[in-house]
């Protein structure tokens, strides 16, 4: 076989990396004489030759029996047993697990360490059989229903006592857990909870299991959640510290950017379950209750209650990754984050970052002194959490996911190098030459694939190899993700080198399409001085400095993706949004359309050195809008980026585009309706996935 050795973005540009190129083993160089002919090589690439090893090939099925000897006559019947024939000969050996059609139910979290990976230049390959769909599930049918409310047409089943998932899918979609809407101004917000003012809501102090009860809110860019401790008359107290944590920073569950335009749920009642696709479990009696939709038999239906937190953990330890490891044909699905349902909540700040635990110094009044940040809680900013994936990946090298199938999952589809609270292993970040191409993410409660950390050792990493880099998203179809938490972003990058999101179809989701950078230029070099203030005064607190070298974030491509039918729920952001300094990015050739009133690319805080090229933005409120303010005063935090050569039929650019910041519009061009010139054409005929070979 032939290796290239050339950059990640030529090789991604130029189609699929070939499935057994991922060994980097010592290879002698060939002779010039041996070369090809001119019109075959690449101008500056090594050529390198090696017989593509045979691999030994293990067979699974469902039908199959652990007892068996992984053969086609006697296929293996469990993940965990075919790990363990893996394990046993893969430091001499390639080896492929072959799936079998049907669903592997899993009671714990598959983890693959060091040792499931490939060794000594050999790759391990999960794969579909030829005409095969195997999923892998962490859930389990419920069957057995029967009418437990004729009226109201509320179905019940049995499920284990104790179970109390916050997801639950009939016939492969998403089933809304039991909520009510209720309007902001029946209630009022204190530091201690939540005061009803409307009489016409006292019932709710009437409601049993009030300690499963919580409350949401959605504001400009947050989707905030708390659970109730209890309700007493007009009183209504909130677990901590999710409470306390809600109402500080930014957007917050009291003082909410959008104001009354806020929405306000009430959640988890039997009593809520009045609409079709509605349901609520009792963990007590060990019941779920369903209300059918229109057309729907129970006795007919496939009802998954998901039983894992999280489904697939792969990582190494620190310094010694898992590596050469890939997953083809598979499918990822039914897990539920329980998070939220703990005293904590879920105090989201963006995109699945929340804050949590105790805060110190908290101030006495914290919706008056600290909606729009405050000492307390800029000195927890590097110490929010990520949401835990349901596909967990860190501390790894060489890891391919192609053909996959992430849906029907609690959270975030696939983790690439989070934070260490984000990862069962107990490790984080160290995360490099991930690939996952060609797969689809769909009916999901969170975003479809959330790249690097946000903690101190993500941006400036205290070890080189820490450093997440070289990711590559390509060829994929994402739509209608985050249906549960609205404000993640289907993509998101945070710190990260190389990474390259290339011909991407991103559709159907209430907040961004593609989210690149973390930190608000808090990191960068020079920081923010909108963050100097006294009031925000983040440089101030235990652990929070100005940098004088960069953060890993560095050469992000966003090239030929298709992002339509984007922020349906939120305003703040964009379709493409982007966050901090970000040497030598490209955001070329995309075409965005389908978001009305909405933001094309939003460089938001600290943006800088960013080329926008050759988009196609149709029919948008602003086609690109740049934050270089605060508080009315012109500061140089988001300078050194231009807009060249995009088309346009709505909107205006909106920002600083001035020599005073070193933003430049060149060269753009309105267009009347869909009247596209030739150029605009061949980039919206371009976008999106890329033909299967």
């Amino acid at each position: 076989m032939r290796i290239l050795r050339t950059s990640a973005l030529a090789l991604c540009l130029a189609g699929p990396v070939a499935a057994q190129s991922l060994p980097s083993v010592p290879i002698p160089k060939i002779a010039s004489s041996d070369r090809p002919n001119s019109e075959h090589a690449f101008a500056g690439v090594e050529i390198h030759e090696r017989p593509a090893p045979v691999p030994i090939v293990l067979e699974v099925s469902p039908r199959g029996s652990d007892a068996g000897d992984g053969s086609a006559a006697r296929p293996f019947a469990s993940l965990a047993r075919a790990q363990a024939a893996v394990r046993a000969i893969n430091t001499t050996n390639a080896v492929t697990v072959r799936l079998a059609d049907g669903v592997y139910r899993l009671d714990a979290p598959l983890r693959f360490s060091r040792a499931d990976g490939g060794q000594n230049g050999f790759v391990v390959r999960w794969e579909a059989a030829k005409g095969a769909r195997p999923v892998i599930s962490g859930g389990t049918r419920i069957e057995g229903w029967k009418r437990a409310d004729v009226q109201r047409d509320i179905w019940v089943a049995d499920i284990p006592r104790g179970a109390d998932p916050r997801q639950l899918w009939v016939n492969d979609r998403l089933a809304h857990r039991a909520a009510v809407e209720a309007p902001r101004r029946a209630f009022a917000f204190h530091n201690w909870g939540i005061e009803i003012v409307d009489p016409a809501w006292r019932f709710l102090a009437d409601l049993p299991d009030q300690t499963r009860l919580e409350v949401e809110n959605t504001g400009f860019f947050t989707d905030r959640r708390a659970r109730v401790e209890s309700i007493r008359g007009n009183r209504i107290v909130l677990a901590q510290p999710g409470w306390r944590n809600n109402i500080i920073g930014y957007d917050t569950f009291a003082r909410p950017v959008s104001g009354e335009r806020a929405h306000f749920f009430i959640h988890n009642a039997l009593a809520f379950v009045r609409d079709e696709g509605d349901w609520w479990a009792d963990p007590a009696k060990g019941k779920l209750y369903y209300k059918p939709r229109a057309g729907e038999a129970l006795s007919a239906s496939q009802v998954i209650m998901p039983r894992l937190e999280a489904l697939v953990s792969i990582a190494g330890a620190a310094g010694q990754p898992v590596q050469d490891l890939q997953f083809s044909g598979v499918a990822f699905q039914h897990t539920s984050w329980l998070g939220p349902s703990s005293a904590e909540g879920y105090a989201s700040q963006q995109s699945g970052a929340y804050l949590a635990g105790e805060v110190a110094n908290y101030p006495s009044d914290p919706i008056r002194d600290c909606s729009w940040g405050c000492w307390a809680f800029e000195a927890r900013r590097n110490h929010w959490r990520q949401q835990p994936a349901a596909v967990q990946v860190a501390a790894a090298t060489r890891i391919l996911f192609e053909d996959a199938e992430f849906a029907h999952l609690g959270q975030i589809g696939l983790g690439v190098g989070n934070d260490v609270s984000a990862n069962l292993s107990g490790v984080g970040l160290e995360t490099r030459s991930i690939e996952v191409v060609r797969s689809r993410f769909s009916d999901l409660a969170g975003g479809a694939i959330l790249v690097g950390g946000i903690t101190a050792d993500a941006h400036h990493p205290s070890r080189p190899e820490q450093a997440v880099r070289d990711i590559v998203i390509r060829d994929n179809v994402i739509t209608k993700v985050s249906q549960v938490y609205r404000e993640q972003a289907a993509i998101l990058v945070t710190y990260a080198s190389a990474s390259l999101i290339l011909r991407n179809d991103v559709s159907e989701t209430p907040y961004d399409g593609i989210d690149v950078g973390w930190g608000w230029g808090l990191n960068d070099p020079g920081g923010n001085t909108a963050y100097m203030s006294l009031k925000r005064g983040y440089y101030d607190q235990p652990g929070n400095r100005v940098y004088d070298t960069p953060t890993i974030l560095r050469d992000t491509v966003i090239f030929g993706n298709r992002v339509h039918g984007v922020k349906r729920w939120f305003p703040d952001g964009g379709a493409i949004y982007h966050l901090s300094a970000d040497p030598g990015a490209l955001i070329a050739e995309n075409h965005v359309y389908d978001v009305p009133g909405g933001i094309g690319v939003y460089l938001d805080e600290g943006s800088r050195y960013i080329t926008v090229r050759d988009n196609v933005f149709d029919g948008l409120g602003l086609w690109v809008n740049l934050n270089a303010m605060d508080d009315a005063r012109p500061r140089r935090i988001t300078t050194d980026n231009v807009a060249r050569g995009n088309w346009h039929n709505a909107g205006k650019a909106n920002g600083s585009w001035s020599d005073y910041v070193n933003n430049r519009l060149v060269d753009n061009v309105t267009v009347e309706g869909t009247a596209w010139p030739e150029g605009a054409r061949g980039v919206i005929a371009r976008a999106g996935p890329a033909p299967p070979r």
